[in-house]
């Protein structure tokens, strides 16, 4: 295997690890409560009913972009056993991201597609679409939706598409829905009250670096070392990391990640913060002055802000000299 192929496997391999947090088990007690069980507490592959006329309930997963919600919202479904594959051969959800044009009936035609259904004519109404919908679910015991980026979906009719996920937990086919989406899904959904009282919210609060350093410090290790690298000595990376990445979760990672990466084409053997700068002005496109690895007053740098819309320039650090 050549260096660069080695390369690409330890990357590969990182990327697809899943990071455990409180978040995981908290989606996870949501989406159980939402479940029917038998006798003995065990979650049964059926929605349960919260009303005499057999309404269903919702979850709605909020999160700013980076913070890692679909990956959260995705292992968390693939890991519920109730939702697993039955005898058929078919997994008890179905999910979709809001396609392009985001509307009510291109989005039914993804569900449909991930039901197996052939491609959907244009021409079809989307009343008549939904109709086949509830047929799939019926047919094949589908317990859960999953809409991602569900913000994206409100952009056209908001109150035929409220009215559409109200619809989807009425009725003989009633299922689980879940939502997830940036703050703006969160003010749609609320703004009809129908609608609202359907949905538990689950908002994911940004990443504290205070509380949480021994933790992402124990990520950066645990990557080092599958990596092959030494870890990183900066006392200062995790608020440094945490800071570049808005204080999101999923881009915490992604940025620890890309940092690696560049150790590992550098030729290096440990980790250190000039990785980490030089990942971040290649992805963010950042003058060595606007660098949040790079300044010593980091603090300063508001990374979404335009150069000369920051705060006075901050203090350059001294490059660290590799022995």
């Amino acid at each position: 295997m050549s260096d660069m192929g080695k390369v690409m496997r330890i990357l590969e391999d990182l990327r697809g690890l899943h990071v455990t947090t409180p978040r995981d088990a908290e989606f996870a007690s949501q989406l159980h409560r939402l479940l029917a069980h038998d006798a003995d507490g065990n979650p049964l592959p059926s929605a349960l009913r919260f009303t005499s006329t057999g309404e269903t309930r919702g979850i709605m997963v909020v999160d700013d972009p980076g913070g890692g919600k679909s990956t959260l919202v995705r292992r968390g479904l693939d890991h519920c056993a109730a939702l697993q594959a039955g005898p058929d051969g078919q997994k008890r959800y179905l999910d979709a991201a809001v396609p392009s044009p985001a509307t009510l009936k291109s989005m039914t035609r993804e569900l449909l597609k991930d039901s197996g259904y052939p491609d959907v004519s244009r021409s079809r109404e989307v009343w008549s679409m939904m109709e086949l919908l509830r047929e799939r679910i019926s047919m094949f015991g589908i317990v859960a939706i999953w809409i991602d980026e569900a913000h994206d979906l409100f952009c056209a009719d908001r109150n035929l598409i409220l009215r559409a996920l109200k619809s989807l937990m009425q009725g003989d086919s009633a299922v689980i829905v879940i939502l997830s989406g940036t703050a703006a899904l969160a003010e749609v959904v609320r703004s009809d009250p129908q609608v609202q009282r359907r949905f538990t919210s689950l908002i994911l609060p940004p990443v504290d670096p205070d509380v949480e350093r021994d933790q992402i410090s124990g990520l950066i290790e645990t990557y080092c070392q599958r990596s092959g690298l030494a870890p990183p000595i900066e006392r200062d990376l995790v608020g440094r990391l945490t800071h570049a990445a808005r204080y999101r979760f999923g881009r915490t990672v992604e940025n620890v990640v890309n940092a690696i990466e560049c150790a590992l084409m550098n030729g290096d053997d440990r980790l250190d913060i000039d990785h980490f700068a030089q990942a971040y002005a290649m992805h963010e496109g950042a003058l060595p002055e606007r660098n949040v690895f790079f300044v010593e007053d980091w603090w300063n740098i508001k990374p979404d802000l335009k150069q000369d819309e920051d705060s006075p320039s901050p203090t350059r650090r001294k490059k660290r000299r590799k022995s």
